[in-house]
């Protein structure tokens, strides 16, 4: 579980104990059951990381609500969005093993997560990760009711693939950003689990390389 369920969960279990003490232990479920709640939203499962040559894992748990083309300082990326809703882990993980050469922090709006407005006018914080040849850019973006961004990671920090990197709290929203060449293994409507799912491949020739030197080193065992 992430350090913050236990602050929100136990202040919620004193204010229980305090309306339980000053009135009557019936209203003190209300307290009671927002405290269950912080404590099951604020969970932090282990994923089990995909070892694939080239796979670009999801950064949250979610639903894809886009897989498009989009422009970014000039340059093209395939972008994937995934929607976080209240129920989803809130945990965020690095698509890949690498470098933050990046993070920076914009203040904003609150707009719902599902409205596409919401990419370059809400709070968010833009993570660049270069690693394995490649270079990633992710978002965490606040939504309607997301009021922090949580990035655990500094600048020249190494980074695993799958590794937790930070939160976003509540509802939210993550996107992700990708060379042309990415050959994306999602589409819109599909759920992902953070570190676990695998978004797309990277570096195509170079899996072909190693499928094909594994195919090798099989015939000669044989």
């Amino acid at each position: 579980m992430v350090r913050d369920g236990y602050y929100y969960g136990f202040v919620m279990l004193g204010a229980a104990g305090l309306v339980a003490w000053l009135t009557s232990p019936v209203w003190a479920a209300v307290p009671v059951v927002l405290a269950a709640f912080f404590l099951w939203f604020f969970r932090d499962p282990e994923r089990v990381i995909p070892s694939e040559p080239g796979a670009v894992v999801s950064p949250a748990d979610g639903k894809i609500t886009d897989v498009s083309q989009v422009t970014v300082d000039g340059k093209p990326y395939k972008r994937i969005s995934i929607f976080l809703n209240v129920f989803d882990v809130h945990v965020n993980r690095s698509p890949i093993a690498g470098v933050i050469r990046g993070a920076k922090y914009q203040e904003g709006k609150f707009l719902n997560a599902m409205d596409p407005q919401c990419a370059d006018c809400n709070e968010q914080n833009t993570v660049t990760v270069e690693g394995e040849g490649h270079t990633i850019i992710f978002k965490q973006i606040a939504g309607l009711l997301a009021r922090r961004i949580v990035f655990s990671k500094n600048i020249g920090e190494e980074v695993e693939r799958g590794e937790r990197v930070g939160l976003i709290k509540f509802g939210s929203r993550t996107d992700i950003m990708m060379e042309p060449s990415a050959e994306i293994q999602v589409k819109v409507g599909d759920r992902v689990n953070g570190g676990a799912s695998i978004l797309a491949f990277l570096g195509h020739k170079d899996r072909e390389l190693v499928g094909a030197g594994a195919e090798r080193q099989k015939h000669r065992r044989s």
